[in-house]
């Protein structure tokens, strides 16, 4: 099974300099924006089997990232 990290920069490549400046000069944003890469991590790891978990516990674990990235992206459309 292949599984594939989520950074946001790859997600969304047109505002890559702006997640930049947001994680710089924004505490809020760079508290999401690192909270976002450690449940994405952990769904990696989940999904890779390095850490073992429910299948509810990962779905929790997916639907926070969605939840993160759905925020960070709203975020990054006010800020434009």
């Amino acid at each position: 099974m292949v599984v594939d990290n989520h950074p946001l920069a790859r997600d969304f490549p047109e505002h890559k300099d702006r997640i930049h400046t947001l994680k710089t000069g924004n505490a809020h944003f760079a508290r999401l924006h690192a909270d976002y890469e450690a449940v994405d991590k952990a769904v990696i790891r989940l999904e890779t089997g390095v850490e073992h978990a429910s299948d509810a516990e990962l779905e929790t674990r997916k639907k926070q990232r969605v939840a993160l990235k759905d925020e960070l992206y709203a975020m990054l459309q006010a800020a434009a």
